[in-house]
């Protein structure tokens, strides 16, 4: 029954998912302002203070009720809200879902460890307090069949609203940036990433174009042969001497190494 169940919440998350009705064109360091709403499951993840709420992180919408996210993105001393049809975080331009997440509704991976990111597991999901309107601007992600792994070089694009450069200011469009994937055997050279990025991760991007503080959570997007666009990755961290440094690409977790915990999670919950 379980293996049924799994069987057809893979086949619900792969129909009718990943194909935005914007076509994205080709800020993430040195990105550019993304098309409106052509990445429709780009979620910004808030969190509250004195009564505001404030982008933190980004996340992919990967069914009605539920946003998949980075485990170092949650805190639960924290209260969240997640927005949905977001564009331009300096105005309410209309299509906007804003919804209440309840704290008992953050699952994160059981084996995250936040006092050590270079162990991975850095992935969560998050249950929305009710369904998104699917539509135009707010649609599902599509995710990577289990152990999908990206060739070298694979296109894949980051998107977000994280800083503009190192130490830099948070932009109010959503940006996007092309982030050529750096394949394990390449990432984990002792003068790149070595024993920090493990086999469960991503690399991409490399010292041009970056993901930074303000993008974790968000997706790592690539195309697949028949014109769909999958969430391969879910932006994870970038070196400390800044975000888009030397032989140091962003890591994802490979959200391809998690399927079986988002299906039982989602199931369960």
């Amino acid at each position: 029954m379980f293996w049924l169940l799994s069987s057809l919440l893979f086949v619900a998350l792969a129909s009718g998912c990943g194909r935005p009705s914007i076509n994205p064109a080709s800020r993430v360091v040195n990105g550019e302002d993304a098309v409106p709403y052509s990445w429709p499951w780009q979620v910004s993840l808030q969190y509250e203070r004195n009564g505001e709420y404030y982008h933190t992180c980004g996340g992919s919408l990967i069914a009605p009720d539920w946003v998949m996210t980075a485990g170092h993105c949650i805190s639960s001393s924290l209260t969240y809200q997640v927005v949905l049809g977001e564009y331009n975080q300096a105005e309410t331009e209309g299509p906007e879902q804003v919804i209440p997440i309840n704290p008992e509704d953050l699952f994160v991976h059981p084996l995250w460890n936040p006092n050590c990111v270079a162990c991975g597991n850095d992935i969560a999901l998050i249950k929305l307090s009710h369904s998104a309107q699917l539509g135009d601007t707010v649609q599902l992600a599509c995710l990577p069949p289990a152990g999908d792994i990206l060739p070298n070089e694979a296109p894949c694009y980051i998107s977000g609203w994280g800083r503009l450069y190192t130490g830099g200011p948070l932009p109010d469009k959503l940006q996007q940036a092309l982030l050529p994937v750096v394949d394990h055997e390449h990432c984990s050279k002792w003068d790149w990433w070595g024993s920090s990025v493990k086999t469960t991760m991503v690399c991409a991007g490399g010292d041009i174009r970056s993901g930074c503080n303000g993008d974790s959570g968000g997706p790592l997007n690539c195309p697949t042969a028949d014109g769909t666009w999958q969430v391969h990755g879910v932006t994870s961290f970038v070196s400390a001497f800044g975000c888009n440094t030397r032989k140091k690409p962003t890591v994802f977790t490979r959200v391809s190494a998690f399927n079986d915990w988002i299906e039982e999670t989602m199931a369960s919950h």
